[in-house]
């Protein structure tokens, strides 16, 4: 683990909203990975069962819902469950593999850390493969892989995902690119501007550029005091329209 005051494990950054935003989740979805649930469920002839998950993302707890509980590594670790999802998983089946993980790789953030990127798809195959699992379950996480050049790697929807996250020298995430548009629009860095998407041409906050566009500022004028491309520029901007419809 990192030391103490490593701002990407102990300082929340953001809301289960935001986080959701940025990995490009359901809210709902996302409040189950950061804060787990218990559901009452009732199977054909009425009878009740209680059924209780774990948080599968670091969190922190909040007392109000607009408060930062998300560090910066737990949108690292949703960075992959997204892949995940997108790989066609369910959530059932990927709160599977979370234990597993955690045990090959050897740590708590295993979602976080660059062995996942090198191992993980064969850690997940020998698992769907396993006698005892369900052949729905080794349908959907064997669909997570493939042989590419005689090795087993993650399939290219989990990849391109995965080819997002930089790692810093000590093997944890240390920056995200967001999955905005078809190539690479924004960035987060847990050590600059507070956490908050830059673009990364050009380095502006998504904030302030967002700001002077609503204050009616045009697009071409943005482009040219922030040296941001404005094709970058029409991404980042119509998906703060979306969020905000």
């Amino acid at each position: 683990m990192p030391k103490r005051g490593d701002v990407r494990f102990d300082v929340p950054l953001y809301t289960v909203a935001e986080a959701a935003r940025y990995v490009k989740v359901p809210e709902s979805t996302y409040g189950t990975w950061a804060r787990g649930y218990d559901r009452t469920l009732r199977d054909p002839r009425g009878r009740r069962r209680k059924v209780h998950g774990d948080p599968v993302i670091a969190a922190f707890p909040a007392a109000k819902r607009s408060q930062p509980v998300v560090p910066f590594v737990g949108l690292a670790e949703s960075m992959v469950l997204a892949a995940f999802r997108k790989g066609g998983v369910s959530l059932q089946h990927i709160r599977q593999t979370i234990p597993l993980l955690k045990a090959q790789i050897g740590t708590h953030h295993a979602l976080a850390f660059e062995r996942l990127h090198t191992d993980g798809a064969v850690i997940l195959f020998d698992f769907a493969h396993r006698g005892g699992n369900d052949e729905e379950a080794a349908e959907q996480l064997s669909g997570l892989t493939r042989i590419v050049d005689g090795q087993r790697v993650f399939a290219e929807v989990v990849r391109d995902y995965l080819r997002r996250i930089t790692y810093g020298d000590d093997g944890w995430a240390a920056e995200l690119v967001l999955p905005y548009g078809d190539h690479e629009v924004l960035k987060i860095r847990p050590d600059r501007a507070a956490g908050r998407p830059l673009f990364v041409r050009g380095g502006a906050p998504l904030d302030d550029v967002v700001s002077r566009w609503r204050a009616g500022d045009r697009l071409a004028d943005l482009a040219a005091d922030y040296e941001v491309p404005t094709d970058d520029l029409e991404d980042a901007l119509r998906a703060a329209v979306e969020v905000a419809a």
